[in-house]
């Protein structure tokens, strides 16, 4: 006599029932996505924080896929603008944050300098930290 589904080891259980291991799959992706996320996030702050304080940036932008819960992936990077940021300071402060974590690729724009496409972008989409 055959097992029954409760008494089926996950990876049994599949071959009965692919479609169950895939909505596993999402789900256990999803988690790890969003913990991923999360961390970026942080990254995000803790670099905001760090322009404001040694480079006297007055205000942070996070824009770019970190903003969208649907367009943000594993491989998606950190997307920053910071007024007030003094140009002179520019590369200073981009190795600054982007020592922070080799986990993450920040990109750091400053907004005066940046294309009018870009800059409308950051302005509509993006969120002050």
């Amino acid at each position: 006599m055959g097992k029954t589904a409760m008494e089926m080891k996950p990876d049994e259980l599949l071959k009965f029932m692919p479609e169950k291991g895939l909505s596993m799959y999402r789900e256990k992706k999803g988690n790890i996505l969003g913990r991923h996320r999360n961390l970026a996030w942080k990254l995000a702050e803790e670099a905001a924080g760090l322009l404001k304080k040694l480079f006297c940036a007055q205000k942070v932008v996070v824009f770019g896929s970190l903003t969208s819960e649907t367009n943000f992936t594993e491989w998606s990077d950190i997307d920053l603008a910071a007024w007030g940021l003094p140009l002179c300071d520019y590369y200073k402060a981009v190795a600054a944050v982007t020592g922070l974590s080799p986990d993450f690729e920040i990109n750091l724009v400053v907004p005066g300098m940046c294309s009018e496409s870009l800059l409308k972008k950051i302005m509509t989409q993006g969120i002050a930290i």
